[in-house]
């Protein structure tokens, strides 16, 4: 399993566009679990619903995880995707 922690800067937070850009992306390009969590609460990435009732909002520091044959990859993906994104 590989992990890091990110600070959302987006003013809005987790909102929908973005996060059915991440539920997409994790959901096509991956085979590996990937999980959001904000504090004790967490989300399967590929979950749209789920993703936004985190209700990550700017500021906030997020954890993603990935676990899988290509945790690797999605771990990069996923990192890169926050930076340009959110």
């Amino acid at each position: 399993m590989k992990s890091f922690d990110y600070t959302i800067k987006d003013e809005v937070g987790i909102h929908a566009r973005p996060a059915g850009q991440l539920a997409k992306l994790c959901c096509k390009e991956f085979s590996s679990t990937v999980t959001i969590s904000k504090g004790e609460k967490s989300a399967s990435a590929t979950k749209l619903m789920m993703l936004m009732g985190l209700g990550v909002k700017c500021g906030d520091v997020i954890t993603v995880k990935a676990e899988g044959d290509d945790e690797d990859t999605a771990i990069e993906k996923v990192k890169e995707f926050l930076e340009e994104n959110l």
